[in-house]
């Protein structure tokens, strides 16, 4: 018995209905997340540049969306055990990631991971991005970039450049560094920034390329001496310090953050975030707590995130292979 046949005005409104609810299913999952706490997973511990930019942003949503977005601090690995855990969390937008630059370096210098942090992280925004600075200690007779340079080259292998691990951001900083000036500096790796840092003041290395935010205490005491900052242009909070490209052009290096999810998290989610952590960027009063830290806030899309982090790893690839970086 055949059916009978349904008009044709009947039927394109089953079809439009029928179109729409998928949709209309998206934007109520977006509306309604979230519906519990939410975790930011950072893997640096409490404290530090990282965890102070997850705090920051967590407040922000969590005003902003009515659900508490809650910091774990998972430390260790270079940042790998956090992205590990995040990687294989369920995508449902409970579990977010505090990616940062090591990220990218990682890519490269470890052999084998547990995650591909290309695939299986979703790009959700980007937060910031902190200079570098190059600084020294006082006693080394250098002013500027090019003076420090000339006495490198002239005290060949005597320079002891301290760092926050072999691998870090400001390892692999200082080797762009050491690769474009022509000159030899013996590596020398801390467990951490911190130790770095007091080892710079105690003279027992002699440069360190490490955050703006780490080093503006020292800086504005005079215990150390700035000498450039490793973006093309000057900082507000430093502005007697010239960039790095005036000496060596094309010199870039910097820290950045931004907010990570696992791979397949609803689309509808991860831009309901994006546009709740841009409108934090462009509050006055969290753009202000970013500068205070020495980082500039980083507004952007999803896809412009996931730009910024294929030309990072790109970068830092080449430089760990040249430098020969290897795991201790």
């Amino acid at each position: 018995m055949r059916r009978p046949m349904i008009p044709r005005r009947q039927f394109l409104h089953l079809a439009a209905a029928a179109a729409a609810l998928p949709m209309g299913s998206r934007a109520a999952r977006a509306e309604t997340y979230p519906a519990r706490p939410v975790r930011i997973v950072v893997g640096t511990p409490p404290g530090g540049t990282y965890d102070i930019v997850a705090r920051l942003i967590a407040q922000w949503l969590s005003a902003r969306l009515g659900r508490q977005f809650v910091i774990d601090n998972r430390p260790g690995g270079g940042t790998n055990i956090a992205t590990d855990i995040v990687a294989h969390a369920a995508a449902d937008g409970y579990t977010l990631l505090l990616a940062g630059s090591p990220a990218t370096i990682n890519v490269t210098l470890y052999d084998k991971l547990n995650f591909n942090f290309l695939t299986d992280i979703a790009p959700v925004a980007p937060i910031e991005r902190m200079p570098l600075v190059m600084a020294v200690n006082p006693a080394l007779p250098a002013n500027s970039v090019a003076e420090f340079i000339a006495h490198a080259k002239a005290h060949a292998g005597a320079i002891n450049m301290g760092s926050g691990g072999v691998g870090s951001t400001g390892h692999v900083a200082g080797e762009l560094f050491r690769m474009m000036a022509d000159i030899r500096m013996a590596h020398v790796p801390y467990r951490g920034e911190a130790p770095a840092l007091t080892d710079l003041l105690g003279g027992r290395v002699e440069v360190v390329f490490s955050t703006a935010g780490s080093l503006m205490g020292y800086l504005k005491a005079g215990s150390l001496r700035p000498l450039a900052v490793s973006t093309d242009a000057r900082l507000d909070t430093l502005p007697a310090v010239p960039p790095m490209a005036e000496t060596l052009p094309g010199y870039e290096a910097s820290s950045w953050t931004g907010i990570g999810a696992p791979a397949h998290t609803p689309p509808e989610i991860i831009e309901r975030l994006n546009r709740e952590i841009n409108a934090g960027l462009a509050d006055a009063k969290l753009r202000a707590q970013l500068v205070d830290w020495g980082a500039a806030a980083l507004a952007g899309s999803p896809a412009d995130f996931s730009n910024l982090i294929a030309v990072e790893t790109e970068k830092w690839r080449k430089v760990v292979r040249s430098a020969d970086i290897k795991l201790e």
